[in-house]
């Protein structure tokens, strides 16, 4: 049975997809069967997997209104070596359509229940609004991972997100908690960035993850290629920091069952 994560902060621009595909490609690499779910209208998660979204017949938008299952509307990325279910401008149009339907905050937990065998791991990586969408994937989710920088504005998206997951799980989602913490484009040299990690560490224990993703060339230039990072160059250091995090991943959610 998957557990399905959700990779989400509300702050825009902090790494949300860059982990989403490059936790895949690692937990992939480690024999995890991982299936990405992109839940941005702007199919970045699909494309950074080497999916091109203007080619796709069926998309995560098929799956909301139920037209399809992900058993149909799933595609393979070959190189990365996971399943997709791609998204692209269409599900702009989703989020208007769903106001008016019923359980239109629970179609995709009701979807992925039904694929959920078929995977060890099921990756969503949300818009960094708080939309319709973004509540489909919390409200699917077993948990939450939080992409963040070590920056001062960071810390107050985190509390927006913390009081909006409490909200979540009070109301829709009792399983949802905040899996943990991954300090992304991380610079050891800037004091305020060590700083802040010290901060997080000391707020948030165990949370924070022991992985910390560097600010790495390698993984910027990867989705211009198509491909995520730990596939595009390996011996990258953050390549090597995404592999790491992927088999902390795995033994974080063995302690948890």
């Amino acid at each position: 049975m998957a557990k399905i994560f959700c990779i989400a902060n509300q702050k825009g621009g902090v790494g949300k997809t860059t982990t989403t595909v490059n936790l895949a490609a690692g937990l992939a690499q480690i024999g995890q069967r991982v299936l990405v779910v992109d839940l941005d209208p702007q199919g970045n998660a699909t494309m950074g997997s080497g999916i091109d979204k203007r080619k796709l017949e069926t998309t995560v938008y098929d799956v909301l209104l139920e037209s399809s299952s992900i058993a149909e509307a799933k595609a393979w990325a070959d190189k990365a070596g996971y399943d997709v279910l791609g998204a692209n401008r269409e599900l702009a149009g989703a989020e208007v359509e769903l106001v008016e339907l019923e359980r239109r905050e629970a179609r995709l937990k009701s979807a992925l229940a039904a694929a959920a065998d078929s995977y060890d791991f099921i990756l969503i990586d949300c818009p960094p609004s708080l939309s319709m969408l973004t509540l489909n994937g919390l409200c699917s989710a077993h948990g939450v991972i939080v992409p963040m920088q070590c920056e001062y504005f960071a810390l107050e998206g985190l509390t927006d997100l913390v009081n909006t997951i409490k909200q979540i799980h009070a109301n829709l989602n009792p399983d949802l908690q905040i899996i943990g913490l991954l300090r992304v484009m991380f610079d050891p040299r800037i004091t305020l960035q060590q700083q802040v990690s010290d901060q997080l560490k000391a707020h948030f224990g165990d949370k924070v993850f022991d992985s910390v993703i560097p600010r790495n060339v390698r993984l910027a230039e990867a989705p211009s290629y198509g491909l995520p990072g730990v596939v595009f160059d390996p011996a990258s250091k953050g390549a090597q920091a995404f592999v790491d995090f992927a088999k902390e991943m795995v033994k974080r959610i063995g302690a948890m069952r």
